[in-house]
């Protein structure tokens, strides 16, 4: 398939966008990286998707598909030569999917309040994230059932769903001055994160974390109307 038949929609910084580039990494198909611009929507974006008008888009021939965890599973159907994102046996599937939907919509939020958040509230979400770090340790251990990763020896959905937010989990321990992976509380977390960055799928999208902690400072400022902080 020529490399333009397939384009993704993104940010570098979007760990929603990492999501379908590592997918398409797994299954070696080449693809077109269309960049958009922080602050505004290309025309192609809108066209592509009207409704939540959001990244990422993967557009396949002239089909676009919409939302992250979404388009990681349409990547594993569609190219079925490569190695399967999805566990074959249907309990298995069903797991990795209730902790991928866990970790956008319960951890990863908690975390993303954790970043703005002072007092009593930053202690509530930081608590919020160390619980829920400590919930997915436990489910490493039962769905990676002793091997590399939560799907087994090579990278899965869950994986991709968890470990797109490494890089922001970083940048969070810097801003924050805390250290959410342990080695003493998730060893089979700080374990397998070393191993999921290191993936030869992974290391070309994962951003750096000194990048995206100057992006953050950015984004931060953008949010409260200030001037970009200066190097």
């Amino acid at each position: 398939m020529a490399k333009n038949d397939v384009k993704v929609l993104g940010a570098w910084p979007s760990p929603y966008v990492m999501r379908p580039r590592i997918a398409l990494n797994i299954k070696s198909v080449n693809y077109e990286f269309l960049e958009e611009t922080f602050g505004s929507k290309s025309e192609l974006l809108l066209q592509s998707n009207p409704v939540h008008k959001k990244i990422p888009v993967l557009i396949h021939g002239d089909k676009p598909i919409c939302e992250s965890m979404i388009i990681v599973e349409y990547i594993d159907e569609v190219w079925t030569s490569g190695p399967s994102i999805l566990p074959s046996d249907p309990y298995d599937r069903a797991i990795q999917r209730f902790w991928a939907a866990y970790v956008d919509e319960k951890w990863f939020a908690a975390m993303k309040g954790l970043r703005s958040a002072q007092g009593e509230e930053r202690k509530a979400f930081l608590d919020q994230v160390t619980e829920g770090l400590a919930l997915l340790e436990e489910a490493f251990g039962k769905c990676s059932k002793g091997k590399a990763f939560f799907g087994g020896d090579r990278i899965g959905l869950l994986d991709i769903a968890f470990g797109s937010f490494l890089g922001w989990l970083k940048v969070t321990e810097k801003v924050n001055g805390v250290k959410l992976l342990d080695e003493a509380k998730t060893p089979g977390l700080v374990k397998w994160a070393e191993r999921f960055c290191a993936d030869a799928a992974v290391k070309s999208v994962m951003p750096e974390t000194e990048k995206l902690l100057e992006f953050s400072k950015v984004l931060a400022a953008k949010m409260k109307g200030a001037p970009p902080p200066k190097n």
